[in-house]
């Protein structure tokens, strides 16, 4: 048997020597490494860009075709990603999600903390988590992004977890944990300016409702939030949450800086792109200010396409990659879900939307 490492290492089955995330396989078996633990999975949620993906690939009109979703086509395709893989990363995106469960094994060696029977949500990606999926997913119809389910996963020694919050419903929990290290890096670039104009692209989904909150907790002087339709407007515009509301395609580059500048009488010191679409980078950069700061957030992000569409444009800015992690980020947007009314009702609404 292979000797234990933190990074789970001793769990990749591939030939070559990668970490779990960039794995082809992992090794799923319920027996533990001295510093690992178990989780009995109750809920999967999958994260935006591949769930869109997944249904856009799964239209009964055809694949690749707008329509009404065929929710087996999208159970089985989770199915098999995760049966084949021993975790769930899709394909086509690259990215997974993130699981709630309750502890029920902790290796002796194990750091994270952790007790037989704590409820928890991970806070480390699926795509480096080995999980087993024992009830065929019968409890969900392939149509939402949060996954009732039962089975195992696998925590290593460098793995992040955090215990449910008794005050919150589950489903709201995993909601906004899955989407935690926005608000907390969004912070920490806001409060390195003075009194910025912070523009957030996406403004009224999840991690974008968590960064216009954040970036007024920082101290913005105005906030901008893009939104794609008038009916994401209107739920952004009653949450409060942002000074300004515009809509505009964020693919369309020059729609989107004419829309901020107009909005912000001239362009933002940050921008925070928390959409799952491609082709936002070339407007966020002209929507940012010389010396400014963007922030992607989205897996649909090509960083490719944003270093060197910032390099043709002349834009001198600091471009960065949320990776999801930054101390105490999940302790930090649960405070912002309970003292923002309108970070929760966007929550909320979002949740009864696909139930």
């Amino acid at each position: 048997m292979r000797a234990s490492d933190p990074t789970g290492l001793h769990r990749v089955l591939d030939d070559r020597v990668v970490l779990p995330q960039a794995a082809q396989r992992l090794n799923t078996r319920q027996e533990l490494w001295p510093d690992e633990v178990r989780v009995r999975v109750e809920r999967l949620n999958l994260d935006a860009a591949s769930f869109r993906q997944l249904e856009r690939a799964h239209s009964v009109l055809g694949k690749g075709v707008d329509g009404e979703t065929d929710g087996d086509g999208v159970r089985r395709a989770v199915l098999e990603i995760v049966a084949e893989r021993g975790k769930m990363q899709n394909p086509e995106t690259g990215s997974g999600g993130m699981l709630v469960g309750t502890v029920e094994e902790v290796g002796p060696e194990s750091t994270l903390g952790l007790e037989v029977g704590d409820r928890v949500a991970t806070l480390v990606s699926l795509t480096l988590t080995p999980l087993v999926i024992e009830d065929g997913l019968a409890r969900w119809d392939g149509r939402s992004e949060q996954v009732p389910c039962d089975g195992y996963a696998i925590l290593f020694g460098r793995s992040i977890a955090a215990r449910i919050p008794d005050d919150l419903p589950a489903d709201l929990s995993l909601a906004v944990m899955d989407v935690c290290g926005a608000p907390a890096l969004t912070k920490r670039v806001v409060a390195g300016y003075d009194a910025p104009v912070v523009t957030v692209i996406g403004g009224a989904g999840k991690s974008g409702s968590l960064s216009l909150a954040a970036a007024r907790d920082a101290g913005a002087r105005r906030t901008v939030g893009v939104v794609p339709t008038d009916a994401e407007a209107e739920l952004l515009r009653e949450s409060g949450l942002a000074d300004v509301v515009v809509v505009a395609d964020a693919r369309d580059p020059i729609a989107l800086r004419d829309a901020v500048t107009s909005a912000a009488a001239g362009t933002a010191e940050v921008t925070v792109v928390c959409v799952d679409v491609p082709g936002c980078e070339g407007g966020a950069i002209l929507a940012t200010s010389a010396r400014g700061t963007v922030i992607f957030f989205s897996m649909a992000t090509s960083f490719s396409a944003a270093a060197l569409g910032a390099e043709g444009l002349a834009a001198d800015v600091t471009m960065l990659v949320g990776n999801g992690y930054v101390p105490g980020h999940a302790d930090y947007a649960m405070q912002l879900l309970r003292d923002q009314p309108g970070v929760r009702s966007l929550f909320e609404r979002r949740l009864e939307a696909h139930s």
